[in-house]
């Protein structure tokens, strides 16, 4: 089966992690691992202290100048994920440089967010596969 959610169920589910977070109520692991990141974002404390129903309805566009937290927290769950399990292989390697050469773990994975990021609209520009070799390789370039 194919996780696909949709624009509302990954801003309700970081919603309700954040808020259950102030709430000292028990986080998921996946929920935790959120927390951790949106805590990491206070620029987007605004947004997810706001109503629902106006964070539902929020458009964050990059014409405007805007960074969309979603995408931005979804893209950290994402990289998590994969160095969790070292998927692709050698990235769990390649940011360890990385977090090494810029002495902030943050910073590497923004880092390695700019490379996931290029890798997925290359692929998507050539309508392929990432390519995971391309991946690594813009990893280790900024790590060296």
């Amino acid at each position: 089966m194919f996780f696909n959610p949709t624009v509302k169920e990954v801003r309700q589910f970081f919603y309700h992690a954040w808020h259950k977070s102030l709430r000292n109520e028990t986080l998921a692991p996946i929920e935790q691992i959120a927390v951790a990141q949106m805590r990491e974002h206070p620029e987007y404390h605004a947004v997810l202290n706001g109503p629902i129903e106006a964070l539902e309805a929020a458009q964050f566009l990059p014409e405007d100048g805007q960074t969309n937290p979603f995408l931005h927290l979804s893209m950290h769950l994402s990289i998590n994920e994969q160095l969790s399990i070292d998927q692709p292989i050698g990235i769990r390697a390649a940011y360890a440089k990385l977090a090494s050469k810029l002495d902030d773990e943050h910073a590497a994975q923004h880092v390695v967010m700019e490379c996931l990021g290029q890798t997925l609209w290359q692929a998507q520009r050539d309508k392929a596969e990432p390519d995971s070799v391309a991946y690594i390789d813009s990893i280790l370039r900024a790590a060296s």
